[in-house]
């Protein structure tokens, strides 16, 4: 069973608001092992939503339609079902009641947009919105479903969840699909497709998709089946024949992030750690803190982004500065050291390097990182080069210093 989801709304398309609908609707149809085979976003314009409508009616067994529900002159979806399925406006006693309610409760007067909400297509059945005055409206062929929904996201959410999720999953036959996603860093996603090798023969029939970001690459892993029980054995077999190859570098699977990796490790051994940071400004603590219960682990943080910052807070030598320069391998062990003595710490960790775009010379040019690490028993300093954008930059050094006290840990 396959199924497309619609959006429709000029502001869209102009980037003017992020899509999340899509995300969120194709998530729970996978869930319940729909398989969403495309996503359309249209303007709202008669013409263009009449051909996606037809397109994906056409093509799809489910058809999820999201937006132009609302009151308003360019709100134009409701007309646009009703020429498609060809059927006129009917008021709707129980959406009527349900409106007045909710305007009521808001001490809103009545108007004109308000009636409007209380008609619905006259062939439809009426999917309910409790959380707002637009209902949603299901036409059913068969086995197969259009459905329409409001565009805010939190009424849409809710219509999904409770009425539309429950009335689909009735539909599902001999179709299973599952998903599982390894999250790597640490390696780059040329690389990773390279040592993973012949990907026929490691996926035997299943997909892979490779996922980028600056903080690393996730591998998801899809399989479709007729049988959960093999289906749930074929991912694990190319999870398996994945780690095989990978292990070193996947940190943690579904939406695991990696701080969130290196915090469980953390806890499990019991050590603590403080940051020293320069051209991450902050970053990893941020990150490092956003998860509930970090304090258990997390002493504290310096952002040291002058030299004298380093020198005063951190204890970096004037002349270690002078002769090797800010970004280098002995002022980040350096910096390392110097905050973990101050913290007390088991661990300290440090960043420092040139994001720019400014700053770069031919010996250091912009991209070079410096994360430095101290322990009771060694420390060190790894060199980086990233490529991107400033703001790119700093997650990848922020990314790379906490691997580095990952595989540490390990």
């Amino acid at each position: 069973m396959t199924s497309e989801i619609l959006t429709i709304g000029d502001e869209l398309l102009i980037g003017q608001i992020i899509n999340t609908n899509q995300a969120f609707i194709a998530e729970q149809l996978n869930l319940i092992n729909i398989r969403v085979a495309r996503m359309t976003t249209v303007g709202d314009e008669m013409v263009e939503i009449l051909d996606a409508f037809a397109d994906a009616w056409q093509h799809h067994d489910i058809v999820i339609v999201t937006g132009g529900l609302g009151p308003t002159h360019d709100d134009i979806t409701k007309k646009a079902v009703c020429k498609f399925f060809d059927t006129d406006l009917v008021q709707n006693q129980d959406v009527r009641t349900h409106v007045q309610e909710f305007m009521n409760r808001r001490n809103r007067p009545w108007s004109p947009a308000a009636e409007e909400q209380t008609m619905v297509p006259r062939k439809a059945e009426v999917v309910w919105n409790p959380l707002g005055t637009a209902p949603g409206m299901l036409f059913a062929e068969g086995d197969k479903r259009f459905i329409v929904l409001p565009g805010v996201p939190y009424e849409m959410k809710e219509m999904i969840l409770h009425s539309v999720l429950p009335l689909l999953v009735l539909l599902v036959h001999d179709s299973v699909i599952r998903h599982k996603t390894l999250r790597t860093t640490g390696i780059a996603e040329s690389d990773l497709s390279a040592a993973l090798g012949d990907i026929d023969q490691l996926l035997q029939g299943a997909r892979l998709a490779f996922l980028p970001s600056p903080a690393g690459v996730k591998l998801r892993i899809t399989v479709f089946d007729t049988d959960a029980a093999s289906a749930d054995r074929k991912v694990q077999e190319v999870e398996g024949r994945i780690r095989e190859k990978v292990e070193k570098y996947i940190y943690g699977t579904g939406k695991e992030e990696l701080q969130e990796a290196l915090g469980r490790l953390l806890l499990e051994r019991k050590k603590t750690i403080a940051v020293a940071e320069s051209c991450t400004g902050g970053l990893i603590l941020q990150l490092l803190t956003s998860i509930s219960g970090s304090s258990a682990y997390v002493d504290r943080g310096a952002v040291t982004y002058s030299n004298r910052s380093k020198t005063e807070m951190l204890g970096v030598s004037p002349d270690l500065i002078n002769t090797h320069g800010a970004v280098s391998r002995e002022v980040a062990e350096a910096m390392a050291s110097g905050i973990r003595q101050a913290a007390g710490t088991d661990i300290g960790l440090s960043v420092t390097g040139i994001a720019g775009p400014t700053g770069g010379t031919p010996d250091k040019p912009v991209g070079l990182v410096w994360v430095g690490y101290a322990d009771l028993s060694c420390s060190l300093a790894v060199k980086h080069h990233f490529a991107g954008t400033r703001e790119t930059i700093r997650e990848r050094a922020a990314a790379a210093a906490m691997e580095l006290v990952r595989r540490k840990l390990l």
